[in-house]
């Protein structure tokens, strides 16, 4: 159910009686950012700092304990770890296994890595993203949420909504322009035919060379096995 405003005090007013009303699936669309909107929403923090603090401490984690494990020589530079992982047995210029300085690059890129990949993910995970259509992008009224109209949307999905009760309601709002029932979306949600087939064919194209780089160092040959790095064996 949409309900057209043309200014953005009405859109704070609406937004602050839809929330004392109870609904929980519903939005406000407009064309700039409108200051205490979040407020009159009632929408709290969202939790992807957290999510994205968590993976870099991940990451943090992930980078110090690689570098610690692959450089220990011994049980004695990994006490409690040595039976499950085991080193490269790798002692340089009496350099400890455990050295945070030099253990500062790795750690710094895994967490920058860890976090970045947590917010992007994070980000459309909860916003239902990708999401090709959607059934306001088809309505004749929304176009102007770009220029000069401020909206607010009730979705069907609402435990609260009623048709003829939610229109009503909707109605009796101040400074309420129109209030008109956005039909459903039937057109195909997903990728395009073409456009899946394309991807198809460059995964499949993608897969082949390290497809015939495993079956030639794999196979039993009197030619040259194939090296992606040259070493001694070709010369």
């Amino acid at each position: 159910m949409l309900a057209e405003f043309d200014s953005p005090g009405a859109l704070l007013t609406a937004a602050e009686q839809v929330r004392d009303a109870g609904f929980r699936r519903w939005d406000t669309h407009s064309p700039f950012p409108v200051h205490g909107i979040d407020q009159a929403m009632g929408i709290r923090r969202t939790r992807l700092p957290w999510i994205v603090f968590v993976a870099g401490l991940f990451g943090v984690t992930a980078g110090l304990a690689l570098q610690w494990l692959t450089n220990a020589a011994s049980a004695a530079d990994a006490p409690g770890l040595w039976t499950i992982f085991q080193g490269y047995n790798y002692v340089i210029s009496e350099k400890p296994a455990l050295s945070l300085p030099a253990f500062i690059p790795v750690i710094f890129e895994l967490t920058i890595l860890c976090a970045a990949l947590a917010a992007v993910i994070g980000m459309f995970a909860m916003n239902n993203l990708p999401r090709h259509a959607h059934p306001l992008l088809a309505h004749p009224r929304f176009r102007r949420v770009t220029s000069d109209r401020f909206f607010l949307v009730i979705d069907a999905d609402d435990p609260q909504f009623d048709p003829a009760r939610t229109r009503d309601f909707l109605r009796q709002l101040p400074d309420a322009v129109a209030v008109e029932t956005v039909p459903e979306d039937l057109s195909p949600t997903g990728l395009p035919r073409g456009l899946v087939i394309a991807i198809t064919i460059l995964v499949a194209l993608a897969l082949l060379p390290p497809l015939l780089v495993a079956r030639a160092r794999l196979s039993k040959t009197t030619q040259p096995r194939i090296h992606l790095i040259q070493d001694m064996d070709n010369q």
